[in-house]
């Protein structure tokens, strides 16, 4: 067995006395577990130390893992330049772990690295080993970044980091950075939302128990809500640990500054094969999008068969018997959207209709979402079974005066200009206010912040 160990850890700047000057000892119990962790790495006596960091440089499809020989950096833009450090990369394991990952099918590599120097969420831990005694000469590191690839190839990238570290002989320790909400507190620096101390508690719960499988299917609405920074790299960790008993040890939690800061470590004990979270989660996985689809009514079954038929076999779907006279007598615009893993997927729709009855509507809007999105590439075969579907059927639109005739929640927005128009569906995520969504439907029509435009309002009926 190559893993010798593992931690969670956070990265607040803050917490070094040279950038906090007093106000590190505001969190003095994740500065003495932070002394704790780094003290037990140096007496395991690693060869390598990984470390996945969400302020390295990060892709939306590919984990970025540095290059070259080694790489220094300083704390100088936390007006601390007197903090510098610098490491030496294990070359041999990056070489072999870009092949692995290639073979794998897991998009991965030292390609695309846009600035070199040590960010500070790699730079928080290594202070604290540096005043631990590690001796930065005989150990070597990998710096890795995160993604915006979903669970299973977060947590499959840990899984090739532990065969590679298996392969060339390597005693590792793993150090998974990241911050927990950083919504925590009104008068922090991100504000206050509920779902911040209800995502800290969940996700301290699951590391605490080493829950893995509730670490990987953690509400994705709930995450993003809370502002979390650190997930995705406790995914990769936890890939890391596949198929080893492990006992989690709380060492401390604190969100005194808004920002949740939580430290949790983890012994590493023999092979368990039970604990074999990446079959556990396509099993999850495959259970969640059966019980969506005995949910689904017939607007999104009906979504979900033209997308479907798309792209199995590149072809228009039929329109089915036995529709609701509701699709099949009626004319409306119409809106499919996607989701995967509780990002967008693809978005498109019709602001009135354009096909013979509503029914050809959502099937052409569907085919649009999947295929012609331009923000996106189109929808795989594999992907399928992780798409969630919404389909929103929208009301005549309204012309309106005045932002006191909006409601984000409840109505629509579309704004015109000379030709150009912008529309925005209502209750979206994130959009809390109508000159929040005047603001993204003039962004989608070209038109400048300052451009008066003429605004209407419309209802939906949405169908999840």
């Amino acid at each position: 067995m190559s893993i010798l160990g593992a931690a969670a850890v956070p990265h607040p700047p803050i917490i070094l006395p040279e950038v906090g000057r007093g106000e590190e000892e505001k969190i003095s119990a994740t500065t003495t577990a932070y002394e704790e962790v780094a003290r037990r790495i140096v007496e395991l006596e690693p060869e390598t130390i990984i470390i996945t960091s969400p302020h390295t440089v990060m892709y939306t499809d590919y984990f970025h893992i540095s290059p070259g020989e080694g790489a220094a950096g300083t704390m100088e833009q936390f007006r601390a330049p007197q903090v510098a450090l610098a490491v030496n990369y294990d070359v041999e394991f990056v070489q072999k772990l870009t092949s692995s990952t290639m073979a794998e099918g897991v998009a991965a590599g030292t390609l695309g690295e846009r600035n070199p120097s040590l960010d500070h969420g790699t730079m928080i831990p290594l202070r604290f080993l540096q005043k631990a005694g590690l001796d930065f000469d005989s150990v070597k590191f990998l710096r890795i970044g995160l993604s915006g690839l979903d669970a299973a190839d977060h947590y499959k990238l840990g899984q090739i980091i532990a065969h590679v570290a298996d392969e060339i002989g390597r005693k590792i320790f793993f150090l998974a950075s990241g911050d927990l909400s950083h919504k925590l507190k009104a008068d922090g620096p991100y504000g206050f939302v509920d779902e911040g101390p209800i995502f800290d508690g969940q996700l301290m719960n699951n590391l605490s128990r080493a829950d893995f499988l509730s670490l990987l299917t953690m509400d994705d609405k709930l995450c993003s809500r809370a502002a979390e920074c650190g997930l995705r790299s406790f995914w990769i960790m936890a890939g890391a640990l596949d198929k080893l008993a492990v006992e989690a040890e709380r060492l401390s939690y604190e969100g005194t500054f808004g920002v949740g800061y939580g430290i949790v470590y983890f012994n590493v004990g023999a092979a368990d094969d039970s604990r074999n979270f990446a079959t556990q989660l396509e099993r999850f996985k495959a259970d969640a999008a059966a019980k969506r689809r005995a949910k689904e009514d017939a607007f999104v079954k009906l979504a979900r068969y033209s997308l479907e038929t798309f792209v199995r076999t590149r072809k228009t779907a039929v329109l089915p018997d036995h529709l609701p006279e509701e699709l099949t007598n009626r004319r409306a615009g119409a809106f499919v959207s996607l989701h995967k893993d509780g990002n967008l997927r693809g978005c498109i729709g019709t602001i009135a209709a354009t096909q013979d009855n509503l029914a050809e509507e959502i099937i052409h809007n569907a085919i649009s979402a999947c295929s012609r999105d331009p923000r996106f590439d189109p929808v795989t075969i594999e992907e399928l079974d992780d798409i969630e579907y919404s389909v929103d059927v929208l009301g005549e639109p309204e012309r309106v005066f005045s932002l006191k005739d909006l409601d984000a929640r409840r109505f629509g927005v579309i704004v015109e200009n000379d030709g150009r128009r912008g529309l925005l569906l209502p209750d979206l995520e994130g959009v809390d206010t109508p000159e929040e969504q005047i603001a993204i439907a003039k962004r989608k029509a070209g038109i400048r912040p300052e451009e008066k435009v003429a605004l209407f309002r419309f209802e939906v009926v949405r169908h999840h």
